[in-house]
């Protein structure tokens, strides 16, 4: 009897070590990751490269002062600096969500076939990718990353109404960020009013059957999907749901499935950032995607989700700011994807 209560208080005593060491852990990788997001902060607050977008006119009138950083873990928790609570409008990394909404529902296949999954190598806003792609290669040869293959993915959300479509696109976006997200009416009177091109792009996707009917409300549903606002802490909580095979880390939600999340992580890998797409994955090895309101989000699979406010852009369109921290971040977390040296960051702040 002895021996077994001897053998009890052994396995105690072991399990309190093995306890104190975990939470040890989990503070020295808290740690690290608030030393990170505050340094990146630090170094780049008084940055004042890029300007704001201004060919939709009320992004011109955001604040370029803006900065804020966000990081979530797998285990929910939340690491910040700087202004993670003002709202900028979503804009392009719209895009990933409604592609993983139409693969949630009818498959990567009806991605690929519809629309394709490879980069264009032209400007977000390309007709002539459209031709090219139609014309010389038979097409489907764009991605949902772009905004014919966006306007495109908007047009394939089911519903038997607008309101319908709309509220399942919104639905998911709240669902990823894990929070009820709304528009904001400005930004969308502003492109609203200013969309021509993006018509143009809808009536020519439409001509040549990659939109099957109704291109019109296609391309103000994609606008007004541009037009939700959205802080860092949510974009970090929607990168972060892609990080962790689909499941929200802050609500527990499956909102994608596992088994669908590397088919979306590809197309950001290879078209998130615009024409500097390559250069981004060449340095960070990220899957990433950017937005003209200031915003850009990267996930760093099984290890966090980050994301970035900033309004100023380079000349691509991706914020300034937003890259060079992510950047120092991800390299002081050994988030890189790729990379096989070091230890990588956590998946939750207390496992390694």
């Amino acid at each position: 009897m002895r021996g077994h209560r001897r053998l009890r208080q052994a396995s105690a005593a072991l399990v309190a070590i093995s306890a104190s060491a975990a939470l040890a852990l989990s503070l020295h990788a808290q740690g690290n990751i608030q030393t990170a997001v505050n340094a990146a902060y630090a170094k780049y607050r008084t940055l004042q490269e890029g300007k704001n977008a201004d060919y939709i006119p009320a992004l011109a009138k955001v604040d370029p002062n803006l900065f804020g950083i966000a990081i979530v873990t797998g285990d929910g928790k939340v690491f910040t600096a700087g202004e993670v609570g003002s709202e900028v409008s979503i804009q392009s990394i719209s895009k990933v969500f409604t592609m993983a909404r139409v693969i949630q529902d009818q498959g990567p296949d009806a991605i690929e076939k519809n629309i394709g999954v490879d980069a264009t190598g032209m400007r977000f806003n390309s007709i002539v990718s459209v031709e090219f792609a139609k014309k010389l290669l038979g097409g489907p040869e764009i991605n949902p990353l772009v905004n014919p293959g966006a306007i495109t993915a908007t047009s394939m959300v089911k519903g038997g109404s607008a309101d319908e479509v709309w509220a399942k696109i919104i639905g998911t976006y709240s669902d990823f960020a894990g929070r009820p997200l709304s528009v904001l009416s400005d930004i969308y009177k502003s492109e609203s009013d200013t969309n021509q091109r993006n018509q143009a792009i809808g009536m020519l996707m439409y001509a040549y059957e990659y939109i099957k009917s109704n291109p019109a409300q296609a391309t103000d549903l994609y606008t007004r999907q541009c037009s939700v606002g959205v802080n860092a802490k949510d974009l970090a909580a929607m990168a972060a749901t892609l990080a962790f095979g689909g499941k929200n880390p802050l609500t527990g939600k499956q909102v994608l499935s596992a088994a669908n999340v590397p088919y979306v992580l590809a197309v950001m890998a290879t078209a998130g950032l615009y024409d500097d797409s390559g250069k981004w994955l060449y340095h960070t090895g990220l899957p990433a995607k950017s937005g003209v309101g200031g915003g850009i989000i990267a996930v760093s699979p099984g290890n966090f989700g980050i994301a970035v406010v900033s309004p100023p852009l380079d000349d691509a369109g991706n914020s300034v700011r937003a890259q060079k921290a992510i950047r120092d971040i991800s390299t002081a977390l050994n988030g890189n994807p790729y990379s096989v040296k070091g230890e990588r960051a956590v998946a939750t702040s207390g496992r390694r």
